[in-house]
């Protein structure tokens, strides 16, 4: 029975790596061999010969000797113990994605665009790589490419320019994500999983991320697509906000956001608590304004009569990305089919057995710092939440030890190597319509030499915790 649940897992993981070819979205084959993958359990509940509980990151003793009856209720505990751990974290981007889109609703997001005078185009790289590593660690590396590159949209108007800009936000965003707490989808998992702390994860990988983002950028500044001048007028109209609490709305989003991590530490409730507080108040002031007679510009008459007949929280609500989310519990649930029957725990301990070298040893144990580089090749190839999701259930390091935080570097900017790697490349590639394999000859060496440059940054700045 267990071959059978691999196997069903390794086609629906297929099926969600070459959906562009088979177009059929991933949430459908996550959903699917996640109910596929419990249900064979349950039916064979009887075959198994051991569980493994989460709680204790351990196998269950004696479980083959238990009868039906005990084996369905740890099996009952487990489900409903892998429910609650996606939970917190779906609700969790739930929460941060319609803060987001609160802000979008009141054109904050023009604040930024019109910081941006110049034609240089070096100059412009430059301002972009920045807004894209600090933004993405505020509002996630996806939701940070999707308004930075709906911003270059209006700055340049050559694409053959423009998706060069595109390729480097992808390096950036993903960079600026792994150090952020709420910066990256699997780095937010680590967090809410207690792998990760605030504090350690900004001491561990901020410098590490920085360079990822930088070394690319230096390089990329002296190469011929990104000297002269932009030969386009920027349109100054475009820059002007159509409400008036464009900037309100922007810093008082971004700042509830920001105070997740604050409201974490102080109350030590689970961040997604503190998202819905924030998303609270967000959503008060975000009534209060929509309902001003002037919230609206007057140049903009009938996108202001279509925001009178919605409510900004509900209109948002109706904007969000539910098809991620329904992946994310697809996918997470799927890998703790895998974590509950012992599988992950015994591929992690094989890994560690076959793969000794490049070993550090830490607390006792010994952990493979190529296996977490090769962690971070692979999600370039595949989507890096199921990797992450994986080796929670295969590594038993306290929190704050130095395998989570490699863990976060590397499934963080891995993805970088490749557009379909990571959100932030798949949503560059749909809005940009980036051919993959031109992304592979003229991008990838640079997320590579970066990626490369971050990793060995890593392991000097791990000594000094």
């Amino acid at each position: 029975m267990e071959s059978i649940i691999i196997i069903v897992f390794v086609l629906g993981y297929l099926a969600i790596t070459v959906e562009h070819s088979i177009k059929i979205d991933k949430l459908i084959p996550a959903l699917v061999m996640m109910a596929i993958s419990w249900a064979l359990i349950s039916l064979g509940i009887d075959s198994f010969s051991q569980w493994f509980d989460s709680s204790s990151h351990g196998l269950v003793d004696g479980f083959d000797t238990l009868g039906h009856e005990d084996k369905m209720h740890w099996m009952e505990e487990t489900l409903l113990h892998h429910l609650g751990k996606t939970a917190e974290i779906l609700v969790f981007l739930l929460g941060a994605m319609t803060i987001v889109e609160i802000i979008d609703y009141f054109d904050g997001f023009s604040t930024i665009k019109g910081f941006i005078k110049t034609k240089s185009k070096k100059r412009i790289l430059w301002i972009f790589g920045f807004l894209a590593f600090f933004l993405s660690a505020i509002i996630d590396n996806l939701t940070a490419t999707i308004v930075l590159i709906s911003i270059l949209q209006k700055l340049i108007s050559d694409r053959s320019v423009r998706i060069w800009y595109a390729g480097l936000i992808i390096i950036a965003a993903n960079a600026g994500g792994a150090w952020s707490p709420i910066g990256d989808v699997t780095t937010t998992m680590l967090w809410i999983g207690k792998k990760v702390t605030t504090g350690y994860l900004f001491g561990y990988l901020f410098i590490p991320s920085l360079l990822c983002m930088l070394v690319p950028f230096l390089v990329a500044s002296f190469m011929k697509p990104f000297q002269g001048q932009l030969e386009n007028d920027i349109d100054e109209d475009s820059n002007k906000p159509k409400s008036k609490f464009s900037s309100t709305m922007l810093y008082l989003g971004l700042g509830g956001i920001v105070s997740v991590p604050i409201f974490k530490t102080v109350t030590h409730l689970p961040p997604y608590v503190g998202m819905m507080l924030a998303l609270g108040v967000v959503a008060i002031f975000a009534e209060i304004y929509s309902n001003s007679k002037f919230s609206i510009s007057s140049h903009d008459s009938e996108e202001s009569d279509a925001h009178a007949h919605h409510s900004p929280v509900h209109h948002s609500l109706s904007k969000i990305e539910l098809p991620s989310i329904l992946f994310f519990l697809g996918i997470l649930m799927a890998v703790a089919a895998l974590e509950s029957l012992g599988i992950l725990f015994g591929f992690a301990n094989s890994l560690q057995e076959t793969m000794p070298m490049l070993t550090t040893e830490m607390d006792g144990t010994r952990v493979s710092d190529l296996v977490v580089v090769l962690l971070g090749v692979g999600s370039a190839v595949i989507d890096n939440v199921p990797l992450v999701a994986a080796s929670l259930g295969m590594f038993s390091e306290a929190i704050d030890d130095q395998l989570w935080h490699f863990i976060a570097y590397s499934a963080g900017t891995g993805g970088s190597m490749l557009i379909i790697g990571s959100a932030a490349g798949v949503v560059a590639m749909g809005m940009e319509k980036i051919d993959f394999f031109w992304y592979l000859k003229k991008i990838s060496w640079l997320a590579l030499i970066g990626f490369l440059a971050g990793a060995v940054a890593f392991l000097f700045t791990r000594t000094l915790f």
